[in-house]
């Protein structure tokens, strides 16, 4: 073998182990296998596992925007039209543990209406396990016994507060009856008020709430009473609801331990002239919701009280696609003691997801 052929197969040689060398450092990492996201049943329509965790995710929300005329809260407010749009995001979690569900909740809203900027607000934010709840959301006084009708303006007639924190525990015995106790914010700090103008800054004894129900079959009872820790007075509200099948009704009383004195569960909500006018010694509502097709309900709630505040309101619930609401609703309102009444409308579209 002469020099020229060593050198030859040297180099080839060489070439070989050097692309082989190269080869294998151009070759790209096997990808990781991609995580789908799943479906998570276990909590309702709408949930999903978050990838990676053990946490179901929920995320929903509405846009509404609608056409106010007049207010049927104040009878010398006489604002032509006014409109207002809304949007509203909510974020529901729930993840299974030892004592039951995890469960949050966060909603927010963003309002904006004629001649004003956008206004931000957290509806709710709050934590639940094992039956117990602590956060911001409305007051047990009103979302355990149930809310004024199937109505918009529902709450001329004031019915209790609504957003506030709290520490509340729920029992459902599986059998038809529940019950509830709540200690909620009695609104104490700086400059804070009661609902007379008492000065509540160095108050810090919670509200508390209590209520019981039975439900069998159509048929269902409640009962629930507030106490105002500033005011040192309460309130109590029973509410009987029946499914008729042809048509849903619910009526509804409250009783003032002090009728001339105004409290956080029996308050006043009218402003302008009607501003302080609140229950007196006692309220009622009833209401009835027809449904006329599997696209159209017709609604309606009166309420009146002792102090002869007599509201009335009705509306139409149509949905002409699934997810879409056009709601035509129209209010009256007479304040006796003071000798005015008020006519309002609204028409309202709203789109949920």
């Amino acid at each position: 073998m002469n020099i020229k052929s060593l050198l030859l197969g040297s180099a080839a040689a060489l070439a070989v182990v050097s692309g082989a060398q190269a080869a294998d450092a151009i070759v790209a990492a096997q990808p990781e296998p991609l995580e789908y996201v799943r479906i998570c049943d276990a909590y309702g329509a709408g949930y999903f596992f978050i990838p990676g965790t053990e946490t179901c995710l929920k995320v929903g929300g509405m846009v509404r925007t609608e056409g106010k005329w007049f207010n049927a809260y104040a009878p010398d407010t006489h604002f032509g039209t006014l409109w207002h749009t809304r949007a509203q995001l909510s974020i529901d979690t729930a993840s299974d543990t030892e004592y039951g569900p995890l469960k949050t909740n966060t909603l927010m809203r963003w309002d904006w209406q004629d001649g004003g900027s956008t206004s931000t607000k957290m509806v709710a934010a709050y934590i639940s396990l094992g039956g117990f709840t602590v956060g911001k959301l409305d007051s047990q006084y009103n979302s355990y016994i149930g809310y004024a009708g199937n109505v918009i303006n529902d709450d001329v007639v004031n019915d209790g507060p609504y957003e506030l924190n709290q520490i509340t525990y729920n029992y459902d015995a599986g059998n038809g009856f529940t019950a509830v106790i709540s200690v909620e914010d009695s609104n104490s700090g700086t400059g804070a008020t009661g609902v007379n103008g008492e000065d509540s800054s160095n108050h810090y004894a919670p509200d508390v709430v209590a209520g019981a129900g039975y439900k069998a079959g159509n048929f269902g009872f409640k009962v629930v009473g507030g106490y105002d820790s500033i005011v040192e007075e309460g309130a109590v509200k029973a509410r009987v609801d029946a499914d008729f099948g042809v048509f849903k009704a619910f009526l509804m009383g409250g009783w003032n331990t002090n009728g001339d004195k105004l409290n956080k569960y029996a308050n006043a909500n009218g402003s302008g002239a009607a501003s302080g006018i609140g229950w007196g010694d006692w309220a009622a509502w009833g209401g009835v919701t027809v449904p006329i097709n599997a696209k159209l309900q017709a609604n309606a709630q009166v309420a009146y009280t002792d102090s002869k505040i007599f509201a009335a309101t009705a509306n139409l619930r149509w949905n002409p696609v699934k997810n879409l609401l056009v709601q035509p609703e129209v209010s009256y309102t007479n304040w006796d003691s003071i000798n005015q009444d008020q006519w309002a409308g609204i028409l309202r579209f709203q789109r949920s997801f």
